[in-house]
């Protein structure tokens, strides 16, 4: 694979715009390559023929004298290309770079060249630079937390007699001290050595009040003071430079950041929470969990920040030698010693910090356990796994197959003619066509994710996906084909029109195969053991349970995510209230119910189809009740208009007698859909932007091609009308009502599909354009900083 290509996957997708333009300087290299290819034969043929006729230098080189006078410049100064200097720019340091060759024929292509390379430097730079002052201060917050929580571990764990210890540590040190002086004197100066670190980072270990200093001094001199240092100093001096540990617990609260019912009922009525700390062990496991994910998020962000400083390093020594290559000259040398001494080539920060963040989450975390420690800190890469291609292949095809066997089937029995078809539509299709429509949005996700991940927008990182838990889209289509490859058998072994002639009515067993397929498929999803991805199921689980109770739970991208995804399955929803009605009331036996007639029915019909509805209405009321935000009053007015607009096309096809109905459903649908597409590709996916470079859509697009866009709004307002096909009750004469019924919302599903696309993309740009690569991470400590400034 070529430079270009590694280094575009190897970037962090959010800081994607603050790498070096790699390609861009590449295109300013061609210009170069492209004027000396015009302009360059002639003279190379005319310098080659001149050099035939010079004197012969002789087949043994001769040594200069030392009495020869020496030019005043050096041959390297008299054959320098380049001359770096560092300026002000804008409140920082920057460097600029003087081209000495200008004069030279096509030197103004090398001129635009560097100071395009420059540009791209200081950009570089300076990101580097704020975000290890990011890291930095980031990392001061963590150390407080760190020392409140090791103060709090003392209070739980050995709650009485902690402070008698101070004088037990004093003395012990005093001794190890006296010890340590007796062994130095009679020891090498190697060993002295080595013994002195050991025996400061012993004093570093058990005097946990004590900050740790460098080790900048060696000889005699450091060990007078090490020895005086311990000799002299007392409980109330080594405390001097910081609060002992359980004073610490003095001025801290505890950030009560979980989101419940019951805090969000407290909050709504005012009632204060509880911030002190309690001093228990479920308490302390509790601050121990939240602190250690923190520093897991610290960790990675400053793996990607050396991986960002090594990549912008490598690419810049790629690009010079490029340039010497092409132009035949050694400028790269000069360049390179430049960005080797800046900040982005010298600071060494960011690995003393991880060093630093390493021995305390080993030390801390993981009982001291290095490999356990580092497999959290540094999980390995999910790799992808043959067996799951091959499954996937292997369940595909026999969808495949199912499908073809299911449509012969049907053409060599002649089924469709058969007098119970009619029958059969009306009881077996609509709970056989629940898989088909799970199926469908699964194979629309598994396209979504494709295409996400070709285009590098993070969905992992938006959605929140625990770091090597993500389904691929391989994992999602295997999961899909399974799903379809056991509802397609059930339906082939169910494909009795007629009843036994003997019992008068049609087998149990195969009549009950719809519902303990159902059941199947709800036990996997609750199975607490590892298998089946349960860290996937149990992630959606968790968000659905926070749509049902959304006016309870702070709401966060994949809750509101999840609950747009149900707004598109209203007809799953009236499957699954017809698997009740029809195996809880009907006699399934004989493929008789009274659902359509029966009043409970037809009143829970209203509810239902108003679950997803009311869900995402109470998610963006929480939204606005929390954030201030009109927008969010907006977006809850536009799905309170849809939640009627559902309603009344409801009552009207249960009752089309009345012509009230079809009157206030043509009316709210108009509306809703109106509302609804123009929040889509405004809000949503961010396009009709008259301003833009892209006219009528955005300044930043993902996709190559301008007609995608235009195509895919074209497509999301038509497919927003299918609506249509309630209101007008239009029928096809070979196709039963229920398959119509199917058909347009298998529309509306594909439709969900494609806005996933679109809004996943607009949200990955807005993280892009704020450089946002990681999530705020909640702290389970606050301290009271103006105590902190009195200090």
């Amino acid at each position: 694979m070529k430079f270009g290509k590694e280094f575009m996957a190897q970037m962090v997708p959010e800081w994607q715009a603050a790498y070096m333009d790699y390609n861009f300087l590449k295109m300013q290299l061609k210009e170069i390559q492209r004027f000396h290819a015009r302009g360059r034969p002639a003279a190379h043929l005319v310098k080659q023929k001149s050099t035939l006729y010079r004197a012969f230098s002789g087949l043994i080189p001769r040594q200069k004298s030392q009495r020869q006078p020496t030019s005043l410049s050096s041959p390297d100064e008299e054959s320098q290309v380049i001359v770096v200097n560092s300026v002000a720019q804008d409140g920082s340091l920057g460097y600029e770079t003087r081209f000495l060759m200008s004069e030279e024929e096509g030197g103004e292509y090398e001129l635009v060249f560097f100071r395009r390379l420059d540009d791209e430097f200081n950009k570089v730079n300076k990101f580097y630079r704020s975000k290890v002052d990011e890291v930095l201060k980031e990392a001061d917050v963590l150390t407080k937390q760190m020392n409140a929580l090791i103060a709090f571990r003392i209070k739980v764990e050995n709650p009485n007699g902690w402070a008698d210890r101070s004088n037990d540590i004093n003395r012990l040190s005093s001794d190890v001290a006296a010890s340590w002086a007796t062994l130095s004197a009679s020891a090498p100066s190697g060993a002295r050595a080595a013994s002195r670190r050991v025996f400061k980072d012993f004093l570093l270990d058990v005097e946990p009040t004590c900050g740790r200093q460098p080790d900048g001094s060696s000889n005699g001199e450091d060990d007078n003071a090490i020895h005086q240092n311990v000799e002299e100093k007392k409980p109330n001096n080594f405390r001097a430079t910081r609060p002992a540990p359980l004073q610490v617990l003095d001025r801290l609260k505890i950030n009560n950041t979980l989101e419940t019912p019951r805090s969000t009922i407290k909050g709504f009525l005012n009632v204060p929470n509880r911030t002190e700390p309690n001093f228990n062990k479920e308490s302390l496991k509790k601050v121990e969990e939240r602190l250690k994910r923190a520093l897991v998020v610290f960790y990675n962000k400053l793996r990607l920040l050396k991986s960002y400083s090594f990549l912008n390093t490598l690419a810049f020594s790629k690009i010079m030698k490029k340039y010497d290559k092409i132009t035949s000259r050694d400028a790269s040398k000069a360049y390179l010693k430049m960005v080797d001494n800046s900040y982005l080539g010298s600071s060494d920060e960011v690995s003393r910090l991880m060093e630093r963040v390493e021995h305390t989450f080993i030390k801390h975390f993981s009982n001291g356990n290095r490999s356990k420690g580092m497999r959290i800190l540094r999980p390995k890469a999910k790799r992808e796994q043959h067996r799951v291609t091959f499954f996937m292949g292997f369940f595909g095809g026999c969808t495949v197959a199912l499908v073809l066997a299911l449509i012969l089937i049907a053409r060599a029995r002649n089924l469709l003619d058969k007098p119970g078809a009619t029958q059969y539509m009306e009881t077996m299709f609509p709970l056989y066509s629940l898989f088909g429509f799970v199926v469908l949005h699964m194979l629309m996700y598994a396209a979504n994710i494709y295409f996400w991940r070709r285009y590098r927008v993070n969905y992992a990182f938006i959605f929140g996906f625990k770091q090597g838990t993500e389904l691929g889209y391989r994992e999602v289509l295997l999961l899909s084909f399974c799903l379809a490859t056991l509802a397609l058998a059930s339906v082939v072994s169910n494909l009795d029109m007629e009843m036994d002639p003997k019992t008068k009515d049609y087998k149990a067993l195969t009549e009950l195969i719809p519902l303990a397929l159902v059941v199947l498929v709800l036990i996997i999803f609750i199975y607490p053991f590892n298998i089946i991805y349960r860290s996937s199921r149990f992630f959606f689980l968790t968000c659905l349970f926070h749509c049902i109770c959304a006016p309870l739970y702070k709401v966060t991208l994949p809750d509101f995510f999840l609950a747009d995804q149900l707004t598109s399955q209203l007809q799953s929803f009236r499957s699954l209230e017809f698997y009740v009605c029809y195996y809880g009331w009907g006699d399934y036996k004989l493929r008789q119910n009274t659902c359509s007639t029966s009043d409970v029915f037809r009143a829970f019909s209203f509810f239902v189809v108003a679950i997803p509805y009311w869900c995402r209405l109470f998610q963006c009321l929480r939204r606005l009740f929390e954030e201030k935000e009109a927008m969010q009053g907006y977006n809850a007015l536009k799905y309170f208009s849809a939640l009627v607009a559902i309603s009344v096309r409801t009552a009207y096809s249960l009752d089309r007698g009345k012509i009230n109905w079809n009157m206030m459903a043509w009316i709210f649908s108009i509306i809703a859909a109106i509302y609804g597409t123009y929040w889509d590709l405004v809000f949503d996916w961010g396009l009709l932007q008259r301003q833009s470079k892209n006219r009528w859509l955005r300044d930043k697009l993902l996709l190559p091609y301008k007609s995608v866009y235009f195509g895919a709004m074209a497509l999301n307002v038509l497919l927003r009308f299918a609506w249509l096909q309630t209101v007008l009750n239009f029928q096809v004469s070979f196709l039963h009502k229920e398959a119509m019924i199917a058909i347009f919302a298998s529309l509306e599903i594909i439709r969900r599909g494609i806005w996933n696309f679109f809004r996943l993309e607009n949200e990955h740009l807005n993280n892009v354009g704020a450089y946002r690569a990681f999530k705020s991470v909640p702290l389970p400590f606050n301290y009271d900083e103006d105590e902190d400034k009195d200090d």
